[in-house]
């Protein structure tokens, strides 16, 4: 097996590039985080809707640490990855 292909796992089914997943995750917790932050925004202007804003702005703040979770869980799975391929290997 190749540095390449052992880099890669089975998602329901489907080959899947390590690289490639964790950037997809991150991308969407990513979009997932600005629209938080965007709706938090928009609460913010009415009165009435501050409370509301002000639980967007918190759930954003807990995406904002998922970020570095989702980077630490990819290294962890690449490191996995690699030495599970020396043991075969």
């Amino acid at each position: 097996m190749s540095k390449k292909d052992s880099l890669a796992f089975y998602f329901f089914g489907h080959k899947v590039k390590i690289y490639a997943f964790y950037n997809i995750v991150s991308n969407v917790n990513d979009i997932i985080l600005a629209l938080f932050f965007i709706i938090g925004s928009v609460y913010f202007f009415n009165d009435k809707t501050i409370f509301n804003g002000t639980i967007c702005f918190l759930l954003g703040s807990i995406q904002l640490l998922i970020k570095p979770l989702i980077s630490i869980t990819k290294d962890i799975h690449i490191n996995f990855l690699i030495r599970k391929d020396k043991r075969k290997g």
